[in-house]
């Protein structure tokens, strides 16, 4: 793997943008990993099997200019939704915010849109966005982000919005300032074995939809990303590397509740002092 390796890490010293797209993961055959993992494990070895199968596949010319952003897929794996069936499909997502950049969401809705080959997305729930230890989520730290869902929902690029983690109190102080509802909050069973009673009535009384999740609190964290990063493309300086934000999506028939399609597209910034 060392000439893939090499040219990979050539392009990553001098791009400034990585997207990384998994394509569609039942696509994946001899690529999938068989036996069950967390959704931790399950991301790690997909953005680094993304990462061996694109290196595998560079062709670099070096006297051509180096690209500033970088595309990384498994193309046998990448498909676009036919629109024939799409009344029929549920595009859903969730989305994990790295960096504290709340314009990061039309990015990445945008990136998602154009990999499934629809103009819009049925659902998307956004993950709290990372804050300092110590500090408790609020509802002004929440605005910029719901608001910008909110634009994306007016300008019809998604129908319904939602949220995750949070308790009764940030939900009803979200609800009441929000014009857009949230109309889904994500539980985590491992943090409450039992559904809280208070958010379940206030859930119930305004047709809030609960759903439960087993994400971890930071699901796509900077050290491990460069960790992966280091693993499959050797000698990269992949500490220069930051994830900005990482979408998990699925697609489902509606009428028979199965999963046609589900993938990760993530994009990550380099920081050069």
């Amino acid at each position: 793997m060392g000439t893939d390796s090499g040219r990979a890490r050539i392009l990553l010293d001098h791009a400034a943008t990585l997207n990384l797209q998994t394509g569609n993961l039942l696509n994946w055959g001899r690529l999938r990993k068989k036996c069950p993992s967390t959704p931790s494990e399950e991301l790690r070895d997909c953005i680094q099997k993304t990462l061996n199968e694109w290196s595998s596949k560079i062709s670099l010319d070096l006297n051509q200019e180096m690209p500033d952003v970088l595309e990384c897929t498994v193309d046998q794996a990448m498909e676009k939704i036919n629109p024939e069936e799409r009344e029929e499909l549920k595009v859903s997502a969730k989305l994990f915010i790295a960096g504290s950049n709340s314009s990061s969401i039309r990015d990445a809705v945008d990136m998602a849109c154009s990999a499934l080959g629809v103009a819009q997305l049925d659902s998307v729930i956004i993950a709290p966005p990372p804050i300092e230890d110590g500090i408790n989520l609020s509802l002004e730290y929440l605005q910029p982000y719901w608001g910008e869902l909110e634009n994306l929902v007016q300008h019809k690029k998604i129908v319904a919005i939602g949220t995750s983690d949070l308790d009764k109190t940030l939900l009803e102080q979200l609800y009441l300032w929000s014009q857009v509802k949230p109309n889904s909050n994500q539980v985590n069973l491992a943090s409450c074995c039992v559904m809280p009673p208070d958010l379940t009535a206030f859930a119930k009384q305004f047709d809030i939809q609960l759903l439960t999740h087993n994400d971890p609190k930071e699901l796509l964290c900077e050290a491990s990303f460069q960790e992966t990063l280091q693993e499959s493309i050797h000698n990269s300086r992949a500490h220069e590397w930051t994830p900005l934000w990482l979408l998990r999506y699925s697609v489902i028939v509606q009428t028979r509740g199965i999963i046609k399609s589900k993938g990760y597209i993530l994009q990550a910034k380099r920081n050069v002092s």
